[in-house]
């Protein structure tokens, strides 16, 4: 466990070393939960070494890039490659299971909400990619998710300042509102669609 905090540590002073850059890349590779490494870059706001918004921008250009590289090996990979190799990037089989579930039961749109959802937002791109879902609509409603989540997490490192790492508890409040309000919005669009095609079995007829 000391080798592992050793190296932790050693990524978090490589993000520091290239600022943007770094948030950027360490959402990327995901090798650390992306709420950590956003938080880790409000720390940086707060000491000053970068600005809220370079913060957000970037965070959310390498959260939405890592998704992209999800839904790909999702496209042309498929679940076997997945359930192989996705534990390197934080991809576990039932956060598979989930995701295939929720895309099945709520079609594309979910794309957007079950980005606040634990464990489903950690795959909702692999059913994504292998149901070939159009990539610009993917990186659409990806980004729409990403940036809020961005501003969240950046944020509350902002103001806790040297107790960043303390994310877990204080963000608890807020992420279990933004759940309740996902969980909102997937009902709202579930009987959106069931109207809809109510409306069109009713013209058939």
């Amino acid at each position: 466990m000391h080798v592992i905090s050793d190296v932790v540590s050693q990524l978090f002073e490589w993000i520091q070393s290239l600022g943007y850059i770094g948030i950027m890349i360490g959402l990327m590779i995901e090798v650390i939960p992306s709420e950590i490494v956003l938080a880790y870059g409000g720390y940086l706001v707060h000491l000053g070494e970068i600005n809220f918004f370079g913060a957000v921008l970037f965070g959310t250009i390498g959260g939405v890039v890592a998704q992209i590289f999800v839904y790909w090996i999702g496209r042309y990979g498929g679940r076997p490659v997945l359930e192989r190799y996705g534990k390197y990037i934080l991809i576990k089989k039932h956060h598979i299971d989930h995701a295939e579930a929720w895309f099945e039961k709520y079609g594309t749109g979910v794309i957007f909400t079950a980005r606040f959802i634990p464990v489903v937002r950690h795959a909702i791109s692999v059913p994504a990619g292998i149901s070939r879902m159009p990539i610009w609509r993917f990186i659409m409603l990806t980004t729409l998710a990403v940036i809020p989540w961005s501003v969240l997490f950046v944020y509350l490192g902002m103001t806790l300042g040297e107790n960043w790492e303390n994310i877990d508890e204080t963000a608890a409040a807020y992420t279990h509102e933004i759940i309740i309000g996902a969980i909102a919005l997937i009902v709202v669009y579930f009987l959106f669609k069931w109207l809809q095609s109510k409306k069109k079995r009713g013209n058939a007829a």
